[in-house]
């Protein structure tokens, strides 16, 4: 038999190794910009088209390479980062394994342009599907610069399972966060088809994270420090009140680098326990610093999972930090049971004075009964009470004046029972038909032929809402009620990119949406079917569910849409509602076609058999 393994030629393991390493147009710009960073830029742009489809670029004006060095990057494992087995657990740089400019050439189109700040010339490479096409002396300007252009040209099935260029662009936007919040010193420019979505410049940590997310956030950002001898945490956490339905805000930093570890999530949960509203998550931004060679980063190709070599020593301290914080800035009700340093009760005298205790003078022979006998004695004379106290006595009779008991026979009080029932027969009657009892402001509760009926009230509007919603975009024509004052909401570029993208279909709905400015909308109507207090709210709230929506296809676009916005507007749990509303809401839901369940599936309402609630009394 002859032999059958082999070695695989290099376009194919590097277009293997690319199926880990770039999955997308945002593995792209992480590496690329990572390896900026670990050449010691200060500026870094980054210019994609069609959410990275058709060209990412990345310039920066860091040290550059040398001729040869731009040659030897694109070969598999050729790195300037390490140089033994050892140095994998002393890593300080972004990048290390020399794996990516590999991968990229494996499946795109690549030109660079390269320049040491020494050199008279540069150095110009393009390459196609690891294929060297030109190698040749440039001028360009110091620093390096990566034209990535028809990314997944030779791998026609992971083109096509690439997203919209919506879901990709906040992807590219989730790199540049990752990337830029820690490190505030660095300027950062991202443009999209030559729109500027971030233009960040040089500052500190605080600032930077509202320039990333927007000022709104600034208001509820709360300072995190706490330095040990095995690991210092510093950064910000966000207020229980401004805490979100979706994760997106929520950031952990080792080292400079971005890492997701939901151990240590659980930890900061632990420490809002109690505070946040039900299914939120608050916002934290946490930097960890610690010894290089206590953590493994050679863990992954993302190099986002890390393993920590203290870790259950760290979890405490992280949930301290964040537990103290939020008491330092009265988030977290305390009570204080150290008296040390405190105000003692009673206050203690002053030298050379002597305390005075208050006296009470009493006479032990009085005798309130006795009406003959005068009493004196000391300061109290008690001959001036005494002419009420006597009237009191003599007169107690008037206090029971009217008051005449009667017993009565038998017949009365049987009469009385009799009334007592009739009255309850009489107030079940009046609920006949509809007899209607809201629970805890979550649940409606009313009587059916086989049993108790309990309805989720958020559930059931959102079904009302949705089937309306689908109603009006199916007939393309809706009322807008006009806001007399229009409001404006300023959102991070992710949002603004994403609401821009469903627009049209809001108009469609009733909303009078307007871009004013950059990543500033105006919101001038809304649909005239809601009855709208806040409409900011309710248009962050829809793009907060837009975003948890299970649906992407563009089939059904306007589904999800109208999903979004039903439960964006519904009825939030804890509302008290009045007999009228509660019998309206019903009436509404029953006359859904599907009343049984909300757009997204779960369950409306269910019924109590009869039979089980006999059998929890035992009968």
């Amino acid at each position: 038999m002859s032999d059958i393994i082999q070695l695989l030629p290099d376009a194919v393991a590097n277009q293997i190794a690319a199926g880990e390493v770039i999955q997308r147009p945002a593995s792209v710009v992480k590496e690329l910009v990572e390896n900026a960073l670990d050449a010691g830029a200060t500026e870094i742009t980054v210019n994609i088209k069609d959410a990275g489809k058709t060209l990412v670029q990345i310039s920066d004006n860091g040290c550059g390479m040398s001729p040869t060095d731009a040659r030897m990057a694109f070969e598999r494992h050729a790195t300037s980062k390490i140089r033994s087995a050892n140095d994998l657990f002393c890593i300080r740089t972004m990048g290390f394994r020399g794996e990516a400019l590999a991968s990229i050439a494996a499946i795109a189109d690549v030109e660079l342009r390269t320049k040491q700040p020494d050199d008279e010339l540069g150095t110009f490479i393009h390459i196609i599907g690891s294929e060297v096409k030109i190698q040749e002396p440039a001028g360009c300007n110091n620093g390096t610069n990566f034209m990535i252009k028809n990314l997944f040209f030779n791998v026609p099935a992971r083109r096509k399972f690439l997203k919209a260029n919506s879901t990709e662009l906040k992807h590219i936007i989730w790199e540049i966060q990752r990337i830029a919040l820690p490190n505030p010193d660095i300027k950062i420019s991202l443009f999209h088809n030559g729109t500027a979505l971030y233009e960040l410049p040089p500052t500190n940590l605080r600032k930077r994270i509202v320039d990333v997310f927007g000022k709104s956030l600034n208001q509820s950002l709360v300072n995190v420090s706490e330095d040990t001898s095995i690991v210092k945490v510093y950064g910000f956490i966000g207020q229980p009140k401004f805490a979100r339905k979706t994760m997106g805000e929520q950031f952990f930093f080792v080292n400079g680098r971005y890492m997701r570890h939901p151990y240590f999530h659980k930890a900061i949960m632990k420490a809002y326990e109690q505070l946040l509203p039900p299914d939120t998550f608050p916002s934290y931004f946490l930097y960890l610093e610690l010894a290089a060679d206590s953590i493994d980063i050679n863990v992954h190709p993302t190099k986002t999972e890390i393993k920590f070599e203290n870790e259950r020593d760290i979890w405490p301290i992280i949930h301290a930090a964040v537990r103290e914080s939020l008491g330092k800035h009265n988030v977290v009700p305390s009570i204080d049971f150290d008296q040390s340093g405190s105000i003692d009760i009673p206050v203690p005298k002053r030298s050379g004075e002597d305390i005075r205790f208050p006296e009470i003078q009493i006479n032990p022979d009085y005798n309130p009964f006795d009406t003959e006998k005068q009493f004196t004695g000391g300061s109290y004379n008690p001959s001036q009470s005494m002419p009420r106290e006597k009237k009191n006595l003599d007169n107690w009779e008037d206090l029971y004046q009217g008051a005449q008991l009667k017993l009565k026979p038998e017949e009365e009080y049987q009469q009385t029972f009799k009334s007592t029932d009739d009255l309850y027969a009489q107030a079940s009657e009046s609920f006949s038909g509809k007899k209607v009892l809201q629970l805890k402001q979550r649940y409606i509760l009313t009587p059916v032929k086989s049993g108790l009926m309990v309805i989720d009230q958020k559930r059931a509007h959102e079904r009302i809402l949705f089937e309306k919603f689908m109603e009006v975009l199916k007939s393309d024509s809706v009322a807008s009620q006009q806001q007399l004052f229009p409001q404006t909401i300023e959102l991070n570029p992710a949002d603004s990119a994403l609401l821009k993208t469903i627009l049209d279909d809001l108009l469609s709905l009733g909303f009078d949406i307007r871009e004013f400015g950059k990543d500033t909308f105006i919101i001038n109507g809304t649909p005239g079917v809601l009855d709208i207090s806040s409409p900011e709210m309710i248009v962050e709230k829809l793009i907060e569910e837009y975003k948890n929506s299970p649906l992407n296809a563009r089939t059904k676009a306007k589904e999800q849409i109208a999903q979004s916005l039903a439960k964006a507007s519904a009825l939030d749990y804890g509302t008290d509602l009045k007999q009228e509303e509660v019998d309206r809401l019903i009436d509404d839901l029953f006359a859904c076609s599907t009343p049984n369940f909300s757009p997204d599936g779960k369950k409306v309402l269910t019924i109590i058999p009869t039979e089980d609630i006999e059998k929890s009394f035992a009968r």
